[in-house]
């Protein structure tokens, strides 16, 4: 697990590691066809061997590594017991978890998930998780009342680009569009946070989407998915991330997950990546 150590907050954290390394976050998203792909099983061994070779292609050149947490988990208790392994090795090699678990539900249920994956004492403990606010954001209070606790972060939902979101998320009330709602709570949370560094709750906006909310209110980071592959590109990022570019994590993993099962190969495409989404000291 990664956790139990005294830590200093997750935006102090998250600033440190992208002054290193840059903006660039990978997944880790061991597929049944990648796994195939790769020779390797679809089983929690060939999970384990996966997750062995992208943590050492590019566990050390990135900010932030994204497990899919779905992948280990259709494997059952065998499944989790890699996960557990990938998220102590992700925190050896210096980047920040971030598990993409997506929860979210209410009350006492909400809460049990918050301790799984935000507790010190959790096998399980990561450094940051994705939430979903569509219960309402006021259902996550014991998520992010944990996440702070115990100086972890949390990434929740705002604006997603598949197209399912759409008439949800860009729908409209008094307050402008539902994920400008999602953006502008999250913000509120982090208005503790000081000058130049991030709060510890951000938000989830994809890189293709035309309508994105504003993100000048958000005092906090920004994962944002969809590079690559499925279309976005570094002009799309800026446009999106405005003021929040200094603070936002690129998420790439098909483009650098095919390139495998060479370890080099990976690692020369994450290294490519990395030069290109860095925004270290950007406005």
């Amino acid at each position: 697990m990664t956790g139990g150590a005294p830590r200093d907050p997750f935006g102090a954290r998250l600033r440190s590691a992208v002054s290193a390394r840059g903006n660039l976050c990978v997944g880790i998203d061991p597929h049944p066809a990648l796994l195939e792909s790769w020779g390797l099983g679809v089983d929690a061994a060939g999970v384990r061997e996966f997750s062995r070779r992208s943590l050492e292609a590019f566990g050390d050149l990135v900010p932030a590594v994204k497990p899919q947490v779905a992948f280990f988990e259709e494997h059952g208790s065998a499944g989790f017991a890699v996960l557990e392994e990938v998220l102590t090795s992700i925190a050896e090699s210096g980047a920040l978890s971030i598990a993409d678990a997506k929860r979210g539900d209410i009350g006492s249920t909400m809460a049990g998930y918050a301790r799984a994956w935000l507790a010190a004492d959790s096998p399980l403990a990561c450094d940051a998780l994705t939430v979903s606010p569509y219960l309402g954001v006021g259902s996550l209070e014991a998520a992010f009342d944990t996440a702070s606790a115990n100086n972890r972060g949390l990434f929740v939902l705002a604006r997603t680009s598949n197209p399912e979101a759409g008439g949800l998320q860009a729908a409209t009330g008094p307050s402008g569009t539902v994920a400008q709602s999602v953006v502008d709570e999250v913000g509120h949370r982090n208005a503790a946070s000081g000058p130049g560094t991030p709060g510890p709750f951000g938000v989830v906006v994809g890189a293709t989407v035309a309508d994105p909310p504003r993100l000048d209110g958000l005092r906090g980071p920004v994962l944002m998915p969809g590079v690559g592959e499925q279309g976005g590109t570094l002009a799309d990022v800026r446009r999106i991330a405005g003021p929040a570019l200094a603070h936002t994590l690129v998420n790439v993993s098909r483009h650098v997950l095919r390139s495998g099962p060479d370890v080099g190969a990976m690692r020369a495409v994450v290294r490519d990546l990395a030069r290109t989404y860095r925004f270290v000291g950007s406005a």
